[in-house]
């Protein structure tokens, strides 16, 4: 066994001490990114988890209203009185060019705004979305409405649409659906409910 001299000693040493200190900052480094990274996976889920749950309101206040809308069509009809009323009312509703009726969202895809007026056609509640393409919400007032000219007016991610389908003579299904991206990927949460005539 040869014997080293001091100045080879202390070179072998030196060696071996920055190999260590590489290793030790290599591992401090992996002890602080681990908790950084959880933290960062952590808000980014706590937003989505907000996201959906704002989505999910959004989405069961449109099935809620288009029920409303049934309601007071029905409600009408029995003020007004007559035999048939509940077959008239839900035909309105159906069919009708009231207020009341669900009309253009048989055909087409319906965007609901409930700071205007209950019904379809211009100006009113539940109206056809332009070319099949819905305009975002914006949030005035802590109230969702499609009307950004509003002052104070904030764009939000989510859009929502209203579709009501045909099921029987005696039976519709309202699908309403919210949709938004975070970060670049598509979320979506959509609420369907079917509705009959009062008897």
């Amino acid at each position: 066994m040869t014997m080293l001299s001091h100045k080879q000693y202390r070179k072998k040493n030196e060696g071996f001490t920055l190999v260590e200190a590489m290793i030790a900052v290599t591992i401090l480094v992996l002890s602080i990114a681990g908790p950084l990274f959880t933290a960062n996976r952590a808000l980014v889920a706590a937003e989505i988890a907000r996201d959906e749950l704002t989505a999910s309101y959004l989405a069961q206040e449109g099935v809620e209203y288009v029920r409303a809308m049934r309601d007071d069509t029905y409600l009408s009809a029995y003020q007004a009185g007559g035999s048939g009323a509940s077959a008239a009312a839900w035909t309105d509703f159906l069919t009708g060019s009231s207020a009341g009726s669900v009309t253009p969202c048989r055909t087409a895809v319906c965007t609901l705004d409930p700071a205007r007026s209950m019904g379809a056609g211009s100006g009113f509640a539940l109206e056809p979305c332009p070319g099949g393409t819905c305009s975002p919400l914006y949030l005035v007032n802590n109230i969702y409405t499609e009307q950004g000219g509003l002052s104070g007016a904030e764009v939000t991610p989510f859009t929502r649409t209203i579709q009501v389908s045909d099921i029987s003579a005696n039976e519709v299904r309202v699908v309403s659906q919210v949709s938004w991206t975070f970060h670049g990927s598509p979320y979506q949460i959509t609420v369907t409910d079917h509705l009959t005539p009062w008897q």
